[in-house]
């Protein structure tokens, strides 16, 4: 026997050997799986410090026909760490809890108050949670949204997908915040988180998001109504297809924007930040009026609609001055502007509550309407 056929006879007795050193298959069937679609973190119950992780489990069916409406499990536990209760809530079941295909991080807004970064470390050390999962704050807690089954709800559908995946409902009301935007904002310099808001009517039958919530640090928030949130996400996201009411000397319009476009630029004066100006574009149509209309006037309503908006998005900016807030970024991208300054952020925050904003608004509206 040559030397290659006496070294293919220990290869292949080296992988004999190996062979017995391994252990059963890790692979798991589907049957015995668990699929966790959303998750749900509120503070402890029965602990001083700690948390209550709430799971809601799809269960699989034959057929969706057979099912007459969505069929869900729910798990609850509590731990002084995150990490601690899921491994509790895996001693209550006999399958292995499926967190792959979970989008969907639901978290108490009580909870947002505090310090965000140990739960946040849980959730983007994990390899097998997606860093595009949706995070929503829960009102009146996250266990409470995470039980409410909408009538609405279609078999083998997530409601909770739909809201923010943009494949279902599509609301300039409604922001959507991923996972790693929120990490990545709460622990930036010169930019704050927001987190769309999800709550339940009386009787729990359906899920209602039309506000938001903006984080700052050392637990400052500021929660954004229906209409303040409507006006950041349309300038922030670009959302469209909204409507607004302008009312002028009796005439009372109601817009709806098709497309929306917005910039700002940030000038200093002796080497500080003291002015925004922002200038927005903004293309629709009139849905509704009072009066009857002339295609002629289309210039003069766009000066109403120039002069309503504007003052919409002062007030938003005068708020979020006020409690020392920039969802919009103005500090990050001063920040990027003044790289040879020493500490930047620290002359920014220190000028902020003394910025002048100075709103360009753009109203370009193409129609009446079909009827005239």
């Amino acid at each position: 026997m040559g030397k290659v056929g006496r070294m293919k006879q220990w290869i292949l007795v080296l992988l004999l050997l190996s062979s017995t050193l391994l252990s059963a298959c890790a692979f798991k069937d589907i049957d015995r799986r668990l699929f966790v679609s959303v998750i749900g973190i509120d503070p402890a119950e029965k602990m001083e410090e700690g948390f209550k992780v709430t799971l809601k489990i799809a269960i699989p069916f034959g057929a969706i026909k057979e099912a007459s409406r969505p069929t869900f499990a729910y798990l609850s536990e509590e731990g002084e760490t995150i990490g601690e209760a899921i491994r509790m809530l895996e001693t209550h079941v006999d399958k292995v809890l499926e967190l792959g295909h979970m989008k969907t991080i639901v978290v108490n807004e009580e909870l947002l108050k505090g310090d965000l970064q140990e739960f946040m470390n849980y959730f983007v050390r994990r390899g097998d949670l997606q860093m595009i999962a949706y995070v929503t704050a829960a009102r009146p807690s996250a266990e409470t949204i995470l039980r409410v089954e909408p009538k609405t709800e279609a078999p083998a559908s997530i409601s909770f997908y739909n809201f923010f995946g943009g494949t279902g409902t599509e609301s300039p009301f409604i922001v959507t915040t991923y996972l790693f935007e929120f990490r990545r904002d709460y622990l930036g310099e010169g930019i704050d988180p927001v987190l769309p808001i999800m709550e339940t009517n009386e009787d729990q039958s359906e899920l209602i998001v039309n506000k938001s919530i903006v984080i700052g640090q050392k637990g400052k928030t500021l929660e954004l109504d229906p209409l303040l949130t409507k006006q950041y996400n349309s300038l922030v996201h670009n959302a469209s297809g909204f409507s607004y009411k302008v009312n002028k000397d009796g005439l009372q319009l109601l817009l709806n924007i098709d497309h929306i476009k917005m910039k700002f630029k940030i000038h200093s004066d002796n080497g500080k930040p003291s002015k925004v100006i922002m200038t927005i574009n903004k293309v629709g149509v009139i849905g509704e009026s009072n009066k009857l209309l002339s295609p002629k006037k289309l210039p003069y309503y766009d000066q109403l609609a120039e002069q309503t908006l504007s003052a919409k998005v002062r007030e938003l900016l005068h708020k979020l001055q006020e409690e020392q807030l920039d969802p919009f970024g103005f500090g990050l991208r001063y920040r990027t502007t003044k790289l040879h300054t020493s500490n930047p952020y620290k002359i920014w925050k220190e000028a902020y509550p003394e910025i002048d904003f100075d709103v360009v608004m753009k109203i370009n509206l193409k129609s009446t309407g079909v009827t005239e």
